[in-house]
């Protein structure tokens, strides 16, 4: 990476952040404790819209995982938003830990390849301080019925 921070690689890569999501319930888009931002889960919100819903899986009538990958990484895009609306800039923070949730077909077993799209996208962006511990979760059902939805925790230097 050329850039000095997240920051940097985040124009270099020409990648523009959205506006933080709106709650769809009472709860905050992030939160911060200490050194630590929690972020709720995101879902893959573009201009305040879902643009896929349904569950994951193969076949017909099914949200294909390359689309759903696809869908992890905004959703990822929209946990930084929305830790970046608490910190003022991502320079100085480490992900610490990842949570995706993948609305699952009852015989879909791929989810941590869907939410492989969030953790290569944070890996491109942080560098060595985007690598992560991370849960891949299948669920019958999400928010809107939305295929994915991520939460970050990340940590700040200061």
């Amino acid at each position: 990476m050329s850039g000095t921070g997240p920051e940097a690689r985040l124009a270099e890569l020409g990648i523009s952040l959205p506006e933080v999501a709106a709650p769809v319930a009472a709860y905050v888009p992030a939160v911060r404790s200490g050194q630590y931002v929690y972020t709720a889960g995101q879902l893959p919100f573009v201009g305040g819209a879902l643009a896929v819903t349904g569950k994951v899986g193969e076949g017909d009538g099914l949200v294909a995982p390359d689309v759903a990958a696809d869908l992890a990484r905004t959703c990822a895009l929209n946990a930084l938003a929305a830790v970046r609306s608490i910190t003022g800039t991502l320079d100085g923070a480490r992900v610490v830990k990842v949570t995706g949730f993948v609305a699952s077909d009852p015989s879909f077993t791929g989810q941590p390849g869907v939410i492989n799209g969030a953790s290569t996208v944070l890996g491109e962006i942080f560098g060595d301080a985007g690598v992560h511990a991370r849960s891949a979760v299948g669920v019958a059902v999400l928010p809107l019925d939305a295929p994915v939805e991520v939460e970050l925790i990340v940590e700040l230097d200061s």
